[in-house]
């Protein structure tokens, strides 16, 4: 193969969502108003900006405000202001209104399309002369001779599936970088390569996640509530598992609803995907879609285990900001504004690492980056830490969590003298021979829908013929553990059916991997049993494309 072309950077951002552009426009800010020239680069394995985004979304405007106090002026698309907060207990066949609790209260925020809004910020960061490269997906990690990160390797476009260069062959493009940036979102490839070279974990609880499925609807008009939140809590799911949804109404008569269902339940025929279909035919639910039409659908992973679940932030060479840290808060159900401020407290850094670095004629300087005691100073580092104990305490469950919140925020206002820790989702599953299976209605096709219908709504496309991005350590445990012990529960916690076992009268099971289905939501990543699948970057440009989501 042939060597790869190089292009040099002062910052390499890898990933073009909230907290990755935040950094490098406030970088680009400050630099300009020091009359300082620095070159930045963004690098998006998506097709194009928002094309892998997926949130609810509710923003809360702050960190916006701080990056862009005229952003009303400049057309950020915030158009539908938080009106009514509604928080519901569902039963099989009722429904119970609760106090909303004040994490969820939503005065002031405003309904968006997350992918819309980076959008726009990439628009921001273009004209200030930031390089945007969208359909490259960062694989490989740079080192200097010293063994720090100096940029990132986008991945061959034209292997294939045989692991050789086809006709329409592409050599991956170095991106060298003085500091790079890692915004990869939740469970990043390279983020995990990081975690493992530099012990980034170390000291830290694990990492606790929440599989987050939404779907985006046209209701009819006489149904429309612009502004209008709901959250509830309670059927379908169990009351030893962890979860709700969501549903906001947007102005155009769209509704936003998801259903979020922790990954560290414990029954291995749960399907999260199969709970957000039962939730919607609920009574109290089902009503709002009757005569609508579902225009799209996706699928993601999100980081749940908050402060105490924080890797160490920086390392040789770098940073990490946003949700591939960990950022987001989970009683409140957003993570943008706080993405987005820890990707404006790294921008301050690094122009503070830059002149330290300059002072001293490029000298190593690593210790002149101040990002981890900017963050601890700032409205996020108190905000999550006020509300650490509110999802680790669902460990009692559903009552014991919610009795803990309510005595944790009114009692001691996020202010005990403890802190719970977390566990790893993929230690928690019960054998199958011990958990109860769960029947699921087959689907309506008016308000409940099958996986491949859905996946064909998230637009999801890989070339055919290149290799496999999810990848088994060890093959032979797909069956002598995952199939024999748990049943394959990868075919259930998969919301896009790439993961199928195939049977027949004359042949031993085996596992079938359907990577053109995969919507890159990272679950199976999260919650395989043994850790064994491994999910790496497809080519650049492969995946969902979310068009409003």
């Amino acid at each position: 193969m042939s060597d790869r072309e190089s292009m040099d950077y002062d910052v390499v951002v890898v990933g073009a969502g909230p907290s990755g552009l935040a950094c490098a426009i406030h970088l680009k800010q400050l630099a300009v108003a020091k009359g300082q020239d620095i070159s930045i680069c963004i690098l998006e394995k998506g097709a194009e900006v928002g094309a892998h985004i997926l949130s609810g979304a509710v923003i809360e405007p702050r960190a916006l405000e701080e990056l862009f106090p005229n952003w009303e002026s400049l057309g950020a698309p915030l158009h539908t202001p938080a009106n009514k907060d509604r928080f519901l207990l569902l039963g099989e066949r009722s429904s119970w209104t609760l106090p909303t609790p004040p994490q969820m209260h939503n005065a002031g925020n405003f309904i968006i399309s997350l992918g819309e809004l980076c959008r726009w910020l990439a628009g921001q960061a273009e004209q200030l002369d930031i390089e945007i490269y969208p359909g490259f997906a960062g694989a490989e990690l740079l080192l200097d001779e010293k063994g720090a990160v100096c940029g990132v390797a986008t991945g061959d476009q034209g292997i294939g599936k045989d692991g050789q260069p086809t006709t329409q062959f592409q050599r991956g493009m170095e991106l060298r970088a003085k500091q790079t940036v890692f915004a990869e979102g939740c469970r990043g490839s390279l983020t995990k390569m990081l975690f493992e070279r530099f012990n980034l974990r170390e000291g830290a609880d694990p990492q606790t996640y929440g599989l987050g499925i939404k779907e985006l609807w046209e209701i009819s008009p006489d149904k429309s509530q612009p502004g209008n939140i709901t959250h509830t809590v309670g059927w379908p799911l169990p009351s030893d598992t962890y979860g709700g949804s969501w549903l906001y109404h947007l102005k155009d008569n769209l509704v936003s609803v998801g259903f979020v269902v922790g990954l560290d339940y414990r029954n291995p025929y749960l399907s999260p995907f199969e709970e957000f279909q039962r939730f919607k035919n609920h009574p109290s639910i089902r009503p709002l879609f009757e005569g609508g039409q579902r225009i799209s659908y996706g699928a993601r992973a999100l980081s749940e285990g908050g402060i105490q679940s924080l890797p160490k932030l920086t390392f040789p060479g770098g940073l990490l900001i946003g949700d591939t840290a960990g950022f987001l808060n989970v009683p409140k159900i957003k993570g943008t504004h706080t993405a987005m401020k820890s990707g404006i407290e790294a921008a301050a850094a690094l122009l503070d690492f830059f002149a330290l670095t300059e002072s001293k004629q490029n000298e190593s300087g690593q210790e002149a980056i101040t990002y981890p005691e900017r963050l601890r100073q700032t409205w996020l580092w108190d905000e999550l830490h006020t509300v650490r104990n509110i999802r680790p305490s669902f460990r009692w469950g559903l009552w014991g969590g919610m009795a803990y919140s309510a005595i944790d925020t009114y009692l001691f206002r996020g202010r005990a003298p403890w802190t719970f820790r977390q566990h790893a989702d993929h230690t928690q599953l019960i054998s199958a021979d011990e958990a109860q299976k769960i029947d699921y209605p087959k689907p309506d096709g008016i308000v409940s829908f099958d996986r491949l219908s859905s996946v064909f709504l998230s637009n999801t496309n890989h070339a055919e013929n290149q290799p496999v991005h999810l990848k088994l350590k060890n093959p032979e445990l797909a069956i002598d553990l995952n199939f024999a012990r748990f049943d394959s529960p990868e075919q259930r916690y998969c919301p896009a059916g790439v993961y199928e076992i195939i049977r027949s009268e004359n042949t031993a099971p085996r596992l079938s991997i359907n990577a053109q289905n995969c919507v890159h939501c990272k679950s199976c990543d999260i919650k395989d049993p043994s850790q064994n699948i491994d999910w790496s970057v497809p080519e650049g440009g492969g995946g969902p494309h979310y068009a409003a989501m």
